[in-house]
C-alpha cells in the first residue's frame, strides 16, 4: 500500500511540530480568533458550520472537524519541559495528489502558527 493510504481512512496526512511553549498557551492561541483564522480560515469560529462542522472538542487536547469531504483533527500534547507537540491530521482524502496539496497547505499553516504563537 502506498505511503499515506490506509484501509480505513483512505489518503491521510499528518504534520507535527514541537513548540517551546506550554499546552495552555498553544491551545489558547489556536482557539483564539487569530489562531482559528490561521488554520480554519478568515473569520472562522467554533462550533463551525457548513464545510467545517465540529465533530468533537476536548479543551486543551484536540478538536475534530468535518472539513469538506475529509476529517481534520488538531491536537496538542505535552512534550515535557514546558513544550507542546502540535499536530494537524487530515484523513479521507481522495487521492495522492490531494494528499500532497494538503501536506503543503498544513506545513505552511504550521510555519505561520510557529511564527505567531509566541508573539
Amino acid at each position: 500500500m502506498p505511503v499515506g493510504l490506509t484501509q480505513d481512512a483512505g489518503w491521510e496526512i499528518g504534520v507535527s511540530k514541537t513548540l517551546p511553549l506550554p499546552v495552555a498557551v498553544v491551545w489558547d492561541f489556536l482557539m483564539s480568533p487569530e489562531g482559528l483564522s490561521l488554520w480554519l480560515g478568515p473569520g472562522a469560529a467554533l462550533p463551525a458550520e457548513g464545510d467545517a462542522a465540529l465533530r468533537s472538542l476536548r479543551p486543551r487536547d484536540r478538536v475534530r472537524l468535518s472539513y469538506g469531504e475529509t476529517v481534520l483533527q488538531v491536537a496538542v500534547s505535552p512534550a515535557g519541559d514546558g513544550r507542546t507537540v502540535l499536530r494537524f491530521h487530515q484523513e479521507h482524502m481522495e487521492s495522492a495528489e490531494e494528499r500532497e496539496r494538503q501536506r503543503a497547505h498544513w506545513k505552511g499553516v504550521m510555519a505561520t502558527i510557529v511564527r505567531r504563537v509566541g508573539e
